[in-house]
């Protein structure tokens, strides 16, 4: 298991820079509380100007600020009091199977969570960072705005494993407390012996906008073990005596992909981005470039 993670080392500060010219997406509208930056389908609403961001490609030319680039040569984008919040929920699984690996998976799953998390912020999206295992465990208020970072960091790298995998009762709890709708980005292994498809369920129920990024540490995918061994699972401490032979981790691996696909397979059919990935991918290339094209990111 890794050593816990501190605030510095969950991001640093020139990730954070690289990272802050990007956006999350929604592929649906919502409507907010707040003021934010995506613009509102409404007519009739005041345009006051709020605040500027810097301009990403695909942003309105007509928002540009022409005047500080002519001073300051750099694109930033206006503001406006029509314009609506993003709800953002990231929701990492911290059951016991998440401590596999080296690095753990909990590990990469807490810099994933704070990089995404991060883009909200600085896009003064309401971001909502909670943990579960079981149920709903420990829960951030709505955070919004730059000035929240630290708080978001420290409460990540508090995360630590613990209890047993129970998907379709944490999403229960978090639904139940979450009503508004909006991103809600599920990390996990998905590692769930009652199945991964009651959970998914409950938030197409809720209508929100669903990314599911699923972790696994390499020697999950691919295990080097021989001989006979007593496996002892993580989460429930149930003991399993095997013999590891060439025919067994065959059957393994048949088994596993065919778990991995019944989840890609599902997500596709009902409108679900689906990420993939192991904990030997490099973590920056995840969150620059592959959730880029996936289309969480621009």
């Amino acid at each position: 298991m890794e050593t816990p993670a501190t605030a510095t080392t969950l991001l640093d500060a020139d990730f954070m820079r690289k990272i802050e010219q990007l956006t999350l997406i929604s592929r649906k509208i919502f409507n907010g509380r707040m003021k934010g930056e995506r613009r509102s389908r409404k007519k009739g609403i005041s345009v006051e100007f709020a605040d500027y961001r810097n301009y990403v490609p695909g942003d309105d030319l007509r928002f540009i600020d022409w005047n500080i680039y002519a001073r300051l040569d750099r694109l930033f984008l206006k503001l406006f009091q029509e314009e609506e919040d993003l709800h953002v929920y990231i929701l990492v699984d911290i059951s016991g199977s998440m401590s596999f690996g080296k690095p753990d998976k909990l590990a990469y799953a807490r810099q994933v969570a704070a990089a995404l998390a991060y883009v909200g912020l600085v896009n003064l999206d309401r971001v909502v960072v909670g943990s579960f295992s079981s149920r709903i465990r420990d829960t951030l208020p709505p955070l919004r705005g730059r000035s929240q970072v630290w708080k978001l960091l420290r409460f990540l790298s508090g995360l630590h494993p613990e209890g047993t995998t129970r998907l379709e009762r944490s999403v229960r709890d978090f639904v139940v407390r979450h009503r508004r709708r909006g991103i809600v980005i599920f990390i996990s292994d998905f590692f769930d012996r009652d199945g991964f498809e009651g959970a998914l369920k409950l938030f197409l129920a809720r209508n929100l906008d669903i990314f599911t990024i699923q972790i696994l540490a390499p020697e999950e995918v691919d295990p080097k073990l021989t001989g006979d061994l007593r496996l002892v699972d993580m989460e429930d401490g149930e003991v399993t005596e095997v013999t590891i032979s060439a025919p067994l981790l065959k059957v393994y691996s048949r088994n596993l992909q065919a778990f991995l696909g019944d989840i890609r397979d599902y997500c596709s059919r009902r409108g679900i981005m689906h990420v993939f990935t192991t904990t030997t991918a490099p973590f920056d290339k995840l969150i620059l470039n592959y959730l880029r094209t996936r289309g969480l990111l621009r």
